[in-house]
């Protein structure tokens, strides 16, 4: 028996693993971004929120790290895979187990060996082995898909990591700039209301007509409108950013004004360290190292299965000589289970893993292309938008002038106030815009940290309730997913 065990492991050491092998896709990249900026120290790699300067926007990050519940339900599903993997890699081994019977029987009298309708006890204890020796690779294969999916639900954890906190800091500041825009319209209803109430004095005396009060009038409602609509959108930005820190809705703290956040730099990098950085590609990736594995475990269906299985125990008539010497039972035996013809089952299974094998490896290229996508619109967003940003800047400046000289010349009667209503509105529009120009230029910056990942996922990462652990609990890659 033991010559047996040697030749059979022997075996299992000289086989060979049917399907492919994983062999990385090459990839076209760009040698460099169309957009060309100053490359800073590589900022990729620290927790770039921070240098906002606002305490406030650093709690909620931490917060919604700890708390939301996308980000636990992520990492949950690492640990699904894991329990997946587990059960995969125990089939490398003898799977044990034990069993035990008593009952009380009567045999038959009529039957081929006529027992005189004996009724007896019977009592059996035993131990049981069976091990599926893996010599055509169905379970290497299978490992191998199974830890490359534990890779890419870690990775996919990573990316949540990666999206939360880009949407608390973006939601953040676009808070920031809802509120400088509240801020903006009651400021300039307050404004224009002292107006209104002097021409309403003016045209009870008579110095002013029925149109001029109602230009006044129209004027301060323009103002006046825009404000709940302002206050409606500052609450729905608030119940966006209560639920990414898994609250209920409600009101969120604030700390420094739009004007005083103290951008970021733009992070350094190549288009080829992408495939390193983000979550997405690495998760895309490790889905067709996974995909590739499952060819294997539908080829191995053509082969036979071989196994080992063995029994040792005690069987007696008697409870008292159970455990006597004489009751001792075993056995041991090995078996093949080979498909003749299926009808195109195994077939059939070989052309799904195929296929799915295919869709995986489109997908990995079509994220690729994404993610330089993504980069390209970010930083372009993040360039082009502070050229808007200070070309806005001084027209605000400019309306500023118009609106203030216009009402000067009013009271001075060489102009209409269709003049000072025009200029005043204009003013009141571009500083609405600016401030919504500045909001659009702060969170393309962070979308370029979106886009380009890069260490400060690590960083964030640590703030979780889980961090980076179950990469290492997974093991070490295979060897045939590094090929």
């Amino acid at each position: 028996m033991r010559n047996a065990i040697i030749c059979m492991m022997t075996l299992l050491v000289a086989g060979c693993a049917v399907g492919p092998d994983y062999v990385k896709p090459p990839i076209i990249s760009p040698q460099s971004w169309r957009v060309e900026y100053e490359a800073a120290a590589n900022l990729a790699d620290m927790a770039w929120w921070e240098q906002f300067g606002d305490p406030a926007l650093n709690t909620l990050i931490e917060t919604a790290l700890r708390e939301n519940r996308d980000l636990k339900t992520a990492a949950a599903r690492v640990d699904q895979f894991l329990g997946v993997l587990d059960t995969t890699r125990s089939q490398f081994f003898p799977q044990f187990g034990a069993s035990a019977s008593a009952s009380r029987q009567r045999d038959t009298e009529t039957g081929p060996v006529p027992r005189h309708g004996t009724t007896y006890d019977y009592y059996q204890g035993a131990l049981n082995v069976y091990w599926e020796i893996d010599i055509w690779g169905r379970i290497r294969r299978a490992s191998e898909s199974a830890q490359a999916q534990v890779l890419a639900s870690e990775e996919g954890r990573r990316a949540v990591v990666l999206t939360l906190v880009t949407s608390v800091a973006n939601s953040y500041i676009t808070l920031r700039g809802l509120d400088r825009q509240l801020e903006i319209a009651r400021e300039t209803e307050t404004a224009y209301g002292k107006s209104l109430k002097l021409f309403q004095l003016r045209h009870k005396y008579g110095t002013i007509s029925r149109v001029q009060l109602s230009q006044v009038e129209s004027q301060y409602e323009i103002a006046r409108q825009a404000i709940p609509q302002l206050e409606s959108l500052v609450r729905q930005q608030e119940n966006l950013i209560s639920v990414l820190l898994g609250r209920n809705p409600g009101p969120i703290p604030r700390g420094k004004t739009i004007d005083q956040l103290t951008p970021p730099g733009i992070p350094a990098g190549l288009p080829s360290t992408l495939l390193e950085r983000r979550p997405d590609i690495v998760q895309a990736e490790q889905n067709l190292v996974s995909a590739t594995a499952e060819i294997g475990v539908a080829k191995a269906l053509y082969f036979p299965v071989i196994s080992l299985t063995g029994l040792l125990g005690t069987a007696s008539a008697e409870f008292s000589d159970l455990f006597e010497g004489p009751s001792k039972i075993w056995s041991l035996g090995g078996s093949a289970l080979m498909p003749i013809y299926t009808f195109g089952a195994i077939s059939g299974q070989v052309k799904q893993a195929e296929a799915f094998q295919h869709q995986s490896l489109y997908q990995y290229e079509q994220t690729i292309l994404n993610a330089f996508r993504e980069v390209e619109d970010a930083l372009v967003s993040t360039t082009k938008g502070r050229e808007q940003l200070v070309s806005q800047g001084r027209q605000v400046k400019s309306l500023g002038d118009y609106a203030r000289l216009s009402r000067l010349q009013y009271e001075g009667g060489t102009v209409s106030y269709l003049q000072v209503l025009d200029a005043d509105r204009s003013l009141f529009a571009g500083q609405l815009s600016y401030v919504q120009t500045q909001t659009g230029v702060l969170t393309s910056l962070v979308n370029i940290y979106k886009s380009m990942g890069g260490g400060w996922v690590n960083e964030a990462d640590r703030l979780t309730d889980v961090g980076p652990v179950r990469e290492a609990a997974a093991g070490p890659r295979l060897e045939t997913a590094s090929r």
